[in-house]
């Protein structure tokens, strides 16, 4: 990387190996742009991802109008004159090795697989921006409300996640822990999907679920979703609150990942309501 880069790294990293607290931050990644928006100080962050604003992918769309934003360009970011970018590790390759080849320091956020990496991901948020007493009163929250909305009996109404081109998620996954948080089996285990796949239509009219979790489609037309149009999908999904969930909610891990839980063990109750009614009506 060179020896300015190396010295210039040398000063921001401080003698306990720690980045020093960076006045001017850029995210260029939607996860990291929300857990930024959550622990930064004021002025601290000065643009996130233009993902942030978009109402189906962010959960904190309107918090991200604050922020001017970015389309996650080298030329644009550099321009910013940030004293640290956050990246996610799926972020444009091309732009975080143009940034460091610049000087810029870029530190880049594993995705959260499990709830407790959005823990993870909240301590790492806070080391990044010297905001550790921050991240911790957060993470003692989320923590908090997770214990309280894990339910206690072992009955657990049989879920499935199925969205465009037939795509799960396994108990490895953070939308596959959501499930099971909300007290639900997730029949993706039956089929061996520890982390995501494509579940065949058959396997799913096979695996007969309680409740059918899927996405809203997209406003403009897609083959991946045609799927989802078929008479198997309707019918789970009409005898099915869960219903398509808000996918803001789910694609990152945030506290965020909570109102999903919340929803789903609405929707369960509601479930075993109806179930229970039925019972005693016959």
């Amino acid at each position: 990387m060179g020896r300015a880069f190396g010295l210039l790294l040398g000063l921001i990293f401080g003698a306990s190996g720690t980045l020093a607290d960076p006045a001017r931050v850029v995210s260029m990644n939607l996860c990291t742009d929300q857990l930024a928006m959550m622990v930064a100080a004021p002025d601290q962050l000065i643009s996130v991802s233009y993902i942030a604003r978009d109402r189906r992918a962010s959960a904190m769309a309107d918090d991200a109008m604050a922020y001017p934003v970015n389309h996650g360009l080298a030329e644009e970011i550099y321009l910013l004159e940030p004293d640290l970018v956050i990246a996610g590790s799926f972020s444009t390759r091309a732009t975080t090795d143009m940034l460091r080849r610049l000087g810029v320091p870029v530190v880049v956020f594993e995705p959260a697989n499990s709830l407790e990496d959005v823990s993870a991901r909240l301590r790492q948020m806070g080391e990044v921006l010297g905001r550790t007493d921050t991240a911790d009163a957060l993470i003692a929250e989320y923590e908090t409300r997770l214990n309280r909305l894990l339910p206690a009996d072992d009955n657990r109404p049989r879920a499935a996640l199925y969205s465009a081109n037939g795509y799960t998620s396994g108990h490895m996954s953070l939308a596959g822990q959501i499930v099971e948080a909300a007290g639900l089996y997730n029949i993706a285990r039956d089929y061996g999907y520890d982390f995501s796949g494509t579940l065949p239509l058959e396997l799913l009219a096979l695996s007969d679920p309680d409740l059918l979790v899927g996405t809203r489609p997209y406003a403009r037309a897609s083959r991946s979703e045609d799927v989802l149009a078929h008479p198997v999908v309707h019918y789970f999904a009409a005898r099915s609150r869960a219903g398509q969930m808000r996918d803001g909610d789910w694609v990152c891990g945030t506290p965020h990942v909570l109102r999903a839980v919340e929803a789903l063990m609405s929707a369960r109750e509601d479930l075993q309501v109806g179930q229970n009614t039925k019972e005693v009506s016959q």
